[in-house]
């Protein structure tokens, strides 16, 4: 029997999001396969571990099936791949409609550069650190809204393995590494983390220092992606009403306040010999 069954949490589609026509898609051809095997939905749900209820959503398009799921019922209804090419759509699908947008961006990004105030970029955290992020939401997310989001927050995470590597300059507040967000031993293996990640060639980590007189990003947590094609986008909390901005005027003020950012903070050797330092405090 599959881990999932009818009354555990799952991945709900709203009728609003953009990837309901696909889900709703996705479990009509399931229904007509079970339809043309001549198996009604229990039978169906039993042969592939699920419950009743769960396959009826599924087919209505109401709930987004997993990639077990998918396995199961194209090999109980004999579809020979084809109910399991859905797997990379329903995937995607599973992420919160941001989260892909951003993850689209991400993938296309040629170089990131952020800054970050109140706790570690999402790209850099662990599954742990992400988790504990959005459980203290308020108002609170619910089980499912909560996985969803870590799902989707650690399949960005596959920036790192893209082949030619993009540019990736991170500047962490220092509060960022002694908040001990899902406590100490989350912190413990977020610092460990970070540590890794700074090694790779293409990533530089910077710290900047809490007792800094001088500090280029007291409006706010300032991102900018550039695109191969020369555009760009960027966003700050405290420019241009924290909207996205794409226009060179606005993006060349974004990129002058994290240049001054990352001169004012310490260098990525320094910063590294202090995650380590407060690594061994934690």
């Amino acid at each position: 029997m599959s881990s999932e069954s009818a009354d555990e949490p799952g991945w709900d589609v709203s009728p609003e999001d953009e990837v309901a026509p696909v889900v709703e898609a996705t479990g009509r051809q399931i229904r007509l396969w079970r339809e043309a095997a001549g198996m009604r939905v229990v039978d169906f749900g039993r042969a592939i571990g699920y419950g009743e209820d769960l396959v009826r959503k599924v087919e209505r398009g109401a709930r987004i099936p997993r990639a077990d799921f998918l396995d199961r019922a194209d090999d109980v209804l004999n579809a020979e791949g084809r109910l399991r090419a859905f797997k990379e759509d329903m995937e995607k699908a599973r992420y919160p409609k941001k989260v892909r947008e951003l993850k689209m961006l991400e993938e296309r990004a040629v170089e990131l550069v952020a800054y970050c105030d109140h706790n570690i970029h999402g790209l850099l955290q662990t599954e742990d650190y992400a988790r504990a992020l959005f459980e203290m939401r308020q108002p609170a997310y619910s089980r499912d809204e909560v996985e969803r989001a870590v799902l989707g927050r650690m399949a960005r995470r596959a920036v790192f393995d893209r082949d030619p590597s993009p540019s990736l300059v991170f500047v962490q507040e220092e509060v960022t590494l002694r908040r001990p967000l899902g406590g100490r031993m989350i912190l413990r293996l977020q610092l460990e983390r970070l540590l890794e990640v700074g090694k790779l060639r293409n990533v530089t980590i910077q710290v900047m220092p809490t007792d800094r007189e001088e500090h280029a990003g007291m409006q706010g947590e300032t991102q900018v992606l550039k695109f191969e094609d020369g555009t760009a986008v960027g966003r700050s909390e405290g420019a241009f009403n924290g909207r996205p901005v794409t226009d060179p005027k606005q993006l060349r003020i974004l990129e002058l306040r994290h240049g001054m950012i990352r001169a004012q903070a310490l260098s990525p050797r320094e910063s590294s010999a202090l995650i380590e330092r407060v690594l061994g405090e934690t």
